[in-house]
């Protein structure tokens, strides 16, 4: 299965793209990088310039029927940038719309607030955006990781990169429960 990570040309926490990238890898799927714009994606260690990763695919350009399901890496920066694009947001609509299981770590979630796709749902993130997701319908949880099965599509959201090993675990078998 083909699995979407989508991310902003600069502003992704690294490892929070690079863990999962490879537990896609482990579980046997196939990662695609999309972005916003053709190129490369600069990566950050926090606030320093990190690694830069080729983009396989851009938001707008490619359907999400390609794709099984989506995974949201956080960074500051990264979703502030990706709710501001229309593009990006749609696509990420598009996911809930098609009931496509979707994971996101960190302020990540900051993207799915802009997607409109909160409501009814419980979810963790990184602690300040707790009053976002009440305003934006949801239910914060201050878990390691929290699976949300409300609406069509399932929603796995960790809160910070010490989380990593519970995120990975769970959307690689929650992913693997959708394919079936």
């Amino acid at each position: 299965m083909k699995i979407a990570l989508l991310v902003a040309p600069e502003g992704v926490e690294q490892v929070e793209l690079t863990d999962p990238w490879k537990a896609v890898q482990a579980a046997g799927d196939v990662p695609s990088l999309v972005s916003t714009e053709q190129g490369s994606v600069q990566a950050f260690h926090h606030l320093d310039r990190a690694d830069t990763f080729p983009v396989d695919a851009v938001a707008g350009e490619t359907d999400v029927a390609e794709y099984g399901a989506l995974i949201l890496p956080g960074g500051v920066a990264n979703p502030d940038a990706l709710r501001m694009d229309e593009r990006a947001v749609a696509f990420v609509r598009s996911f809930f719309d098609a009931g496509k299981p979707v994971a996101a770590i960190c302020h990540a979630p900051w993207t799915l607030i802009e997607a409109d796709v909160l409501q009814g749902r419980t979810l963790t993130s990184w602690p300040s955006l707790r009053t976002d997701i009440r305003n934006a319908g949801g239910t914060w949880v201050d878990e390691p990781v929290h699976i949300c099965r409300a609406g069509r599509s399932v929603l796995i959201t960790s809160r910070k990169p010490d989380d990593l090993g519970d995120f990975t675990t769970a959307f690689t078998k929650e992913f693997a429960m959708a394919a079936i």
